[in-house]
């Protein structure tokens, strides 16, 4: 309370009390997998397929991470984050190199060790092409030399009047400022000469050597937190609401996973996404499968019971520029575009099912109305193909056994209310725990609710019948305030999809009544 002590007119600004809580978003998306280049185990933000071609690379031949990505943005998703992870087989272009001819010190005496290493600027074959010679000076002397850099023959750049001694002619500090093409590196503990002798070196190294076999194990995927590596290191990422990874399939069919190894790290995904409380797993099922074998790998296999993640099948066609033809790749990238895509036209309430995959030419597998029977109760989301209508998602389950937690739309909408009410709220804590807190929190949480509700993001005609938010003395009783605690009980009605439509349909006797 300010303190007034001459007469006056003061002005005080006065909070009003209404703190409104802005919805979080629920459509970004994190890919773990290989690429062609790029920053290993670094989360990157892309949010369109030319800002991953720039950071990453094009399609790789044998690998899915490029190609969810891309159906990613294709079927409506705007940001994605992109970790790199197997980089130990395919590390980054190396740099042409060459070492200068050493020559005699100031006491004429044959120095051994080489003074200066050249390295080309460019990365790659490009260095391989240039060239390094050393000439006399325009106007000579016994401690100049000129140095030209040649690629092939033709001269690209001349650096003359150069000297070996400290100063602003001294060789490595001239190039390092003036050239485009090279830099000049001073090799500790050599001797240099008074003067560079005379002669041409060229660059090499910069091609690259035969591929090396790209290994990966389980805990590559997985990672550390601590490290921010693998899926792990997306812990420090809060805005994250789908994990899929692709290319897990991609070490499963070289061989550098066996089937617990793929359980192992889809296990993983599964404990992040629960551990994160604010985002779901999207796996994929082995490739090659039939719907029998689809439902035992699923029942008596991997037996996940997780309300954090969900699994989609069959496998999609899609075009892969780089074979030249169709492949098949896993649907997690596409499904979780379309996710993003149903947030935004629809709401993070509405089960993203019934919905186009864009990019599939076909189905790995067209099942029958038979198979998908013995496959959505034990929650394997499939996708059909039907005529006139396009390949379209056909389920929206997650694979919890808790029927409360059943459809993947309640859980999402639970996370992005959660997560809202959290992001919304960090103004209550220290605040004087009484009534008046009491009440403004209620006023906030009620104003947020009953938006979702208007928006038929909750189930009920009335406000009362889609929520209920509780902050009094009798869940907040003198023990728990003496404890620092505010409790805050919220309850929800969620919406829930029509999964079976049921037309009744009889026959009735003419002229009977309705």
């Amino acid at each position: 309370m300010p303190t007034y002590l001459s007469p006056g007119v003061y002005m005080e600004e006065v909070s009003s009390g209404s703190k409104p809580i802005e919805g979080v978003g629920t459509a970004v998306a994190a890919f773990v997998g290989f690429t062609e280049k790029g920053p290993a185990n670094t989360p990157v933000l892309v949010t369109n397929w030319t800002q991953y071609t720039q950071t990453f690379g094009d399609f790789v031949e044998g690998t899915y991470l490029a190609h969810s990505v891309y159906g990613f943005f294709l079927n409506g998703g705007g940001s994605a984050y992109v970790v790199r992870i197997g980089a130990n087989g395919d590390s980054a272009e190396p740099i042409a190199t060459a070492a200068l001819p050493a020559g005699k010190d100031a006491s004429g005496k044959e120095i051994l060790k080489p003074p200066y290493v050249v390295r080309a600027l460019a990365p790659g074959a490009a260095g391989d092409e240039l060239s390094v010679e050393i000439t006399d000076a325009s106007e000579p002397s016994d401690e100049t030399f000129k140095l030209v850099v040649k690629r092939g023959n033709k001269v690209e750049e001349t650096f003359d009047g150069l000297t070996t001694k400290r100063g602003g002619q001294n060789v490595a500090t001239v190039v390092k400022n003036q050239s485009k093409l090279i830099t000049l590196e001073e090799v500790k503990g050599a001797n240099l000469p008074a003067v560079l002798p005379k002669g041409r070196v060229a660059l090499a190294g910069g091609a690259l050597p035969e591929p090396v076999q790209r290994t990966v194990s389980a805990n590559e995927y997985v990672g550390n937190s601590a490290d921010r590596t693998g899926f792990a290191g997306l812990e420090a990422l809060d805005d994250v609401t789908m994990l899929a990874v692709p290319d897990l399939m991609t070490a499963y069919q070289q061989g550098m996973l066996d089937d617990e190894g793929l359980k192992a790290v889809q296990l993983a995904m599964i404990a992040h996404c629960e551990l994160m409380s604010d985002r779901v797993a999207i796996l994929d099922a082995p490739p090659g499968l039939n719907a029998q074998q689809v439902k035992d790998w699923r029942v008596n296999f991997a037996g996940y019971d997780s309300k954090y993640a969900t699994l989609y099948w069959p496998w999609i066609k899609v075009m892969d520029p780089v074979a030249g033809r169709p492949v098949h790749v896993p649907p997690s990238g596409h499904m979780a575009g379309i996710w993003a895509r149903n947030d935004g036209t629809r709401g993070v309430h509405k089960a993203p099912a019934n919905e186009v995959v864009r990019g599939a030419i076909a189905l790995e597998l067209q099942i029958t109305r038979g198979e998908h029977d013995q496959l959505n109760p034990v929650a394997v989301n499939c996708l059909r193909a039907f005529p006139a209508q396009g390949i379209r998602v056909w389920g929206a389950r997650t694979l919890s056994s808790d029927a409360e937690w059943r459809y993947l739309n309640v859980r999402r909408l639970f996370n992005y209310i959660e997560q809202s009410i959290l992001n919304g709220t960090n103004w209550v804590v220290f605040e004087p725990n009484d009534p008046k807190l009491w009440d403004s929190v209620k006023r906030t949480l009620n104003a947020f609710l009953r938006g979702l509700w208007r928006n038929d993001m909750l189930f009920g005609r009335t406000p009362g019948e889609a929520f209920f938010v509780k902050c009094d003395e009798e869940n907040n009783p003198a023990d728990s305030r003496d404890a620092g605690y505010l409790i805050v009980d919220i309850g929800i009605a969620p919406v829930k999809p029509a999964e079976f439509v049921v037309f009744r349909i009889s026959q009735t006797s003419a002229g009977a009544e309705e």
